[in-house]
């Protein structure tokens, strides 16, 4: 009797999480039905980010902070990346979308400029490096002839680009490894993130896919859990059970490659010690990864 109490209330909470993945879409009558709860479905709905456990100074054995460059390219950092159409719908957008569009709305408050969240930064700052307005060389011909103005110039001799989520090529993270010695185990925390692309202003060139990419901003990783929550990362496996972008990126369901440590050198980055070897660069990566990893390790040998 228990076994069978305990088969269907398995089976309860499959058909719980499954008609909420399916977003009402097999009872729409109307497509603007799908995605719409019912008064029941919402009752049930609470479904929250997993709250970060305190942890006292004190319980911090060892930690070091790292930076790491996820680059969509992987197959793995898909996910990340995809999709890159904004004509999916509500539940189908990139990362970048999901925080551009909070960002214009007002629900994430505060980016910075840096990765030690020191300088705050506004839309309005962010302006000149998610947007480019150019004139081409026969607007300019056309104003000294007629005589007219930037704003009375015809659009046609206007080249207007902004940032857009297919233009996203990685994401820089920062985190902090710690070993916790009340748990004794080796944690992971995600404190910032930050979309990286090409100069918007040579963004089409033909080189600028060798470019370095640059930080279009960084956000407070805690601060926007909530909303990372709420916005769902593509499932290749089963679509009807999309996973959060929080669950995503605190589960380390990505290939990121350490580009920084913080160091007693002002946390110089990894091409500034190793210039012009991209091999060298890589086995320096894994060196620092396999310190921190070692560190554990070393907690139980004897």
């Amino acid at each position: 009797m228990k076994l069978k109490s305990v088969i269907y209330t398995g089976l309860a909470l499959l058909a719980t999480n499954y008609m909420f993945a399916q977003a009402n879409i097999l009872n729409a009558k109307i497509p603007e039905e799908i995605g719409m709860k019912t008064e029941a479905q919402l009752l049930l709905d609470n479904d929250q980010p997993l709250e970060y456990g305190y942890v006292g100074d004190r319980d911090i054995l060892f930690s070091k902070m790292i930076w790491e460059k996820v680059v969509l390219d992987e197959r793995v950092n898909f996910p990340l990346y995809f999709p890159i159409e904004d004509n999916l719908g509500d539940d189908r957008k990139s990362l970048y979308q999901v925080l551009r569009e909070n960002m214009e709305s007002g629900m994430i408050p505060k980016v910075y400029a840096d990765s030690y969240f020191t300088e705050e930064r506004t839309l309005e700052d962010l302006e000149a490096s998610l947007t480019m307005t150019r004139i081409t060389d026969s607007g300019i011909d056309y104003m000294n002839e007629n005589g007219v103005s930037e704003d009375q110039l015809p659009e046609e001799y206007v080249i207007r680009r902004t940032i857009s989520p297919a233009d996203i090529n990685s994401y820089l993270i920062k985190g902090l490894w710690y070993f916790d010695k009340r748990q004794g185990e080796l944690k992971y925390r995600i404190l910032g993130i930050a979309p990286a692309a090409p100069d918007v202003n040579f963004i089409d060139e033909e080189n600028s896919s060798n470019s370095e990419p640059i930080a279009m901003f960084w956000v407070f990783f805690p601060e926007v859990r909530d909303i990372l929550h709420e916005a769902k990362a593509f499932n290749n496996k089963n679509s009807s059970s999309p996973m959060s972008f929080d669950h995503l990126l605190n589960s380390r369901r990505f290939h990121g490659l350490i580009y920084k440590e913080e160091n007693v050198y002002g946390d110089r980055e990894v091409k500034e010690y190793i210039a012009d070897n991209a091999l060298m660069q890589l086995l320096e990566s894994e060196r620092i990864k396999d310190k921190i990893r070692n560190f554990e390790q070393d907690m139980w040998s004897y």
